[in-house]
């Protein structure tokens, strides 16, 4: 029974990332980014650390954008209209996406910019 419950969880969540891909334009694009972001890793050929704190970054912002995506969900459906409070909500969790986009781009450039200026 408990194996059922579990191959429940996955397929529902495999369902969510599939739907969240469809959805949100914003998470196809963070997606495409994340996806460069890897070919440029291959390419500049990132060590093993530095591909570790890559696909955390990545993994961090997909997830916040997932969580930011069904709060938004969640709060238009309970309340549809504007209400200020709901407003501030989606204002929070979209900042909470910004800020660890920024800090990505950060480490990204930590990482990236010796590799190319060796390039050059």
């Amino acid at each position: 029974m408990k194996s059922n419950k579990m191959s429940y969880a996955f397929i529902n969540a495999f369902e969510g990332l599939s739907i969240f891909f469809r959805q949100e334009r914003n998470g196809r694009i963070q997606l495409f980014i994340g996806l460069v972001t890897i070919g440029i890793g291959i390419l500049l050929h990132v060590s093993t650390y530095e591909w570790m704190v890559i696909l955390i970054c990545i993994g961090a912002v997909l997830s916040a954008e997932m969580m930011n995506s069904a709060l938004e969900k969640l709060c238009d459906n309970l309340h549809p209209s504007i209400h200020l409070q709901i407003k501030i909500v989606k204002d929070i969790a979209a900042g909470g996406v910004l800020f660890i986009s920024v800090i990505s781009l950060v480490i990204g450039a930590i990482i990236f910019i010796p590799k190319i200026w060796q390039l050059l």
